[in-house]
């Protein structure tokens, strides 16, 4: 991680840090297989179809959307002496992990219905855990700067967990649905590691002081947040980018398989992409803190749009050249993962002036509910086309012209739109480094003197 030669008087040092981001590891490691590894397996072993998978990824995350406000609200809400956002995070982590194991290690007979099932479990799992455990991380500190490092300890360990998800399923072997496979190896990581490192943060972090000097009705909740312009524009251009991204982390395995001609070669680029984000993640906080947050996010965009769009002319045995890509677009990746939810940081901090309520639990479910429909809308829309233009996958024929024209337009050039439009809304964001200080100035007096007087 970058150095940190002025740490805010608030933030955990940086043992602490270490240990609150343990849980990301196991999180990172349903993450990625669940939209890159699972709709590739499910469509080759058991033989649903890629339009099927996508209408079920879909309305998984249709049916989520209306518990993710409502668990952010519940952990704004409830006050037990061990903390709100660790009682909600560790109550949460039983249901994750065996909703996870079932998910990726479905029995061989495991048709759509059972695909519904776990994973509308695991996508409810998923946010009682992650939402009070990022409203944690952005508790922690209250300075700009120190957002960023806090993050960057968070999803400096996410790329961990997703570096050790590429490497188990391709290491043990995806060739087989019957007896112990790779994503089976992936379930039972999950099952052990994230109880087990969720006690550790739980034991070792302490409970951020709740700075809110009134309460909020959930109907009130929601209009205060949509009246944060800051906010909005925020969570467009997340929502923009992150459907950007989810269409060639979707695509990727078939784009090196059919494309690039290199099946063989997909986990180690998987895993170099991967490892060169985490060389980005210290990367974007050292920019960030010199050019400030948005503005370095934005650079980071346009560089990947310029990358990708090369993507698209590679053909079959173009290995080094898409080599090359997934190294840079990896250490840019850094940049998506850590500046953001700093950024969502300071966000709430606009609420919590105007309000009075701290409610970083309803704004990461905003925040939630964005990546899951971004990911959700990637998989949603890509699969059936694909479909349409006659892409099978795991079929022993050639692949036709069509099909792989499909692909590679889907995989290289589409997500540059969706890119460009979220450049154009966080170009100018307003909230910098001095409005961040004044509002925190803000809160800090309201929280001394709650009367007013």
């Amino acid at each position: 991680m970058a150095r940190d030669k002025k740490p805010d008087a608030g933030r955990p040092g940086r043992a602490a840090l270490a240990a609150y981001a343990l849980p990301a590891v196991p999180l990172a490691a349903i993450a990625l297989p669940l939209y890159v590894i699972v709709p590739t397996f499910y469509a080759d072993h058991l033989g649903l179809s890629l339009a099927a998978i996508g209408t079920v990824l879909l309305l998984i995350r249709l049916f989520d959307a209306a518990s993710d406000p409502v668990i952010g609200w519940l952990s704004d809400r409830i006050a037990p002496k061990f903390g709100r956002r660790r009682t909600v995070f560790l109550l949460s982590l039983p249901l994750t992990a065996l909703s996870a194991f079932m998910v990726f290690w479905p029995p061989s007979t495991a048709g759509t219905g059972y695909l519904a099932f776990w994973g509308i479990l695991l996508s409810i799992g998923y946010t009682a855990t992650l939402l009070p455990y990022t409203a944690w991380g952005a508790e922690l500190s209250t300075d700009y700067r120190g957002r960023s490092i806090v993050s960057a300890f968070r999803e400096g360990a996410t790329l961990v967990g997703t570096l050790i998800a590429i490497v188990l399923p391709f290491a043990v072997g995806m060739d087989q649905i019957h007896g112990f496979h790779g994503l089976a190896a992936v379930a039972l990581l999950i099952l052990v590691a994230l109880p087990a490192f969720g006690v550790v943060a739980v034991r070792a972090v302490p409970e951020p002081a709740n700075r809110s000097t009134s309460r909020l009705s959930l109907l009130d909740s929601l209009r205060y947040l949509v009246r944060n312009r800051p906010f909005v524009r925020l969570v467009a251009a997340f929502l923009l980018n992150g459907f950007a991204n989810s269409i060639p982390a979707t695509l990727f395995l078939y784009f090196v398989s059919e494309r690039l001609g290199a099946e063989a070669l997909r986990g180690p680029l998987l895993f170099a992409y991967f490892l060169c984000g985490i060389v980005g993640v210290p990367i974007a906080v050292w920019v960030a803190a010199r050019a400030g947050k948005h503005r370095s996010w934005c650079g980071a965009m346009i560089l990947a749009c310029i990358v990708f769009f090369f993507s698209g002319f590679l053909g079959t045995g173009d290995i080094a050249a898409f080599a090359v890509i997934c190294a840079l677009t990896g250490v840019l990746l850094g940049f998506d993962l850590a500046l953001p939810p700093a950024i969502q940081a300071d966000v709430i901090d606009c609420d919590t002036a105007l309000s009075g309520e701290q409610r970083t639990g309803v704004y990461f479910a905003a925040w939630g509910l964005a990546t899951k429909l971004s990911l959700a809308l990637g998989v949603g829309l890509v699969f059936p086309v694909l479909a349409w233009s006659g892409f099978v996958p795991g079929s022993k024929t050639i692949v036709p012209d069509f099909a792989l024209d499909t692909l590679t337009l889907l995989y290289a050039w589409l997500p540059i739109l969706p890119k460009l439009a979220a450049i154009a809304i966080m170009w100018n964001f307003p909230l910098g480094q001095e409005a961040q200080i004044a509002l925190r100035s803000r809160i800090d007096a309201a929280a001394r003197n709650p009367s007013g007087v």
